[in-house]
């Protein structure tokens, strides 16, 4: 095995050790594949698997017989969601879509839990990373598609938290380059991200659904080879006798950690809880870009031709990550200035203005219905939307995770992350049942946007109504 080359010994690169661009290129890899599988798990579900006459080719007129039935498991699930025979696939996709989206969001704690206690993070990364490598190479057989969405889910809770804990352990406490070193993986994950749904959807829409899915698991191939290759220049990681021994050095330490959460503490955490029973709320309105969203991409929207070449639908989902990567840069110099001047919002202001901002976003949506009335209409409306919702994205996302960091109680500040991304778990599965209402014709189109802009509003405005107090408990951490 080789030997660690310790993280001060490091060559360096943009001032950072040369195994951050590891865990950059793995994590770049990883959500490659994940976010290129996701582009297209609606449609695909939608146009092709869980119908009788199938989409060829994402978007193409060429149809093919096909016949549901034929998928495991697919008689018990389209029951558990809806039995009835007059509803539509769009509805039983929408329900699959959160549950999946939201699970991907839970088994992290599993699979930060494993590498904690048993097998250390690497081997974690490792199985994580092969789990859902298969997965997406299940997908090419088509009566596997619910084999395919757990071994997803497993793999990824496997890997995901893992990568993100070693970016940290190549820093030593207190270093001021820990900060930048997450904004830099966090680009590594929107670049993955962008580049997916150009490669995976155009795959899908000139060759075939199964090269688009194909090209999503090559992705995750290269991001194991990447860690691989790359694994002398991470931190060295404590697992097995290494926490048996330490355990015991800090035996007076851990002790003391045990005691009752002290009054103050325990206001901080409920103040917490309350946030994310709120974000709850923001991500089921906001994971409609994944669901509803890009149904509305796909069947209302004309995509341009650019010198011959039609943009694919699944080149929406692509939006969001560039929105952010340009977006970025612009908020920090603008929140710089705010606090220069002593005007920045406070984290939970900012949080609330996230939430609105997220909500008004929709109504780009009713205006471009209004205008488009049954026809199909510009990309741009889908697009100006995107931006805006990514706005109140970046107002609340990682403003929130800071957050929780910040104000819980350091002896349970893992407790605490868990819980947020808990969160995220519900808001997912919403999202899928919120989409019925726009799935099963429960709304109008512009009426459901319009309902999508009453959440996300009356969510900020929640978190506005509750700052004081919210601040109070949090202390000098708001």
């Amino acid at each position: 095995m080789r030997q660690n080359v310790a993280p001060k010994d490091q060559p360096t690169f943009f001032g950072h050790p040369i195994g951050l661009f590891i865990l950059f290129f793995t994590e770049m890899w990883e959500r490659f594949s994940y976010y290129g599988m996701r582009g297209l798990l609606k449609l695909y579900m939608v146009n092709y698997l869980f119908v009788t006459s199938r989409q060829v080719l994402q978007g193409g007129d060429a149809r093919a017989p096909g016949d549901p039935l034929h998928v495991w498991g697919w008689e018990t699930v389209r029951n558990l969601i809806d039995s009835s025979p007059t509803t539509p696939v769009g509805a039983h996709a929408s329900v699959i879509y959160g549950w999946y989206t939201g699970l991907v969001y839970l088994t992290p704690l599993l699979g930060g839990y494993l590498a904690d206690k048993y097998w250390g993070q690497r081997k974690t990364v490792f199985i994580g990373g092969i789990l859902m490598a298969i997965g997406h190479f299940v997908m090419a057989a088509e009566n596997m598609f619910f084999l395919a969405l757990l071994l997803l889910i497993i793999g990824n809770g496997a890997f995901k938290p893992n990568v993100s804990t070693q970016v940290g352990n190549l820093y030593e406490e207190g270093d001021p380059r820990r900060d930048g070193a997450f904004t830099i993986f966090y680009m590594g994950i929107n670049l993955g991200a962008f580049l997916c749904n150009l490669v995976c959807g155009t795959l899908a829409m000139s060759v075939g659904w199964h090269y688009g899915f194909g090209a999503a698991g090559v992705g995750m191939v290269l991001g194991l080879i990447v860690y691989t290759f790359g694994q002398k220049y991470l931190a060295a990681e404590t697992v097995g006798a290494s926490v048996k021994s330490a355990a015991k050095e800090t035996k007076k330490e851990t002790q003391v950690d045990k005691r009752p959460l002290d009054t103050t503490e325990k206001r901080q955490v409920w103040a917490l809880i309350g946030l994310c029973l709120l974000n709850v709320v923001f991500w089921a309105v906001y994971e409609q870009q994944g669901n509803t969203m890009q149904t509305w991409a796909d069947e209302q929207t004309i995509w341009p031709t650019i010198l011959g070449f039609r943009v694919p639908a699944t080149w929406f989902q692509s939006f969001n990550p560039l929105f952010i990567f340009l977006l970025a840069p612009l908020l920090d110099l603008f929140w710089l200035r705010q606090a220069k001047e002593n005007k920045e919002p406070s984290s939970v202001s900012k949080m609330a203005i996230g939430s609105i901002i997220l909500g008004l976003s929709f109504i780009v949506m009713v205006v471009g219905v209004s205008v488009m009335g049954t026809e199909k209409g510009s990309w741009l409306w889908p697009v100006f939307c995107t931006l805006l919702l990514t706005i109140g994205e970046l107002y609340l996302s990682p403003i929130g995770l800071s957050l929780v960091t910040k104000v819980s109680p350091a002896r349970i500040v893992s407790l605490m992350m868990g819980m947020w991304f808990l969160s995220s778990f519900f808001g997912n599965i919403l999202s899928g049942y919120i989409g019925l209402l726009y799935e099963k014709h429960i709304m109008t189109a512009s009426g459901f946007f319009w309902f999508l802009t009453a959440l996300g509003v009356a969510t900020g405005l929640s978190i506005w109504a509750f700052s004081k107090p919210l601040k109070k408990a949090m202390g000098q951490h708001h």
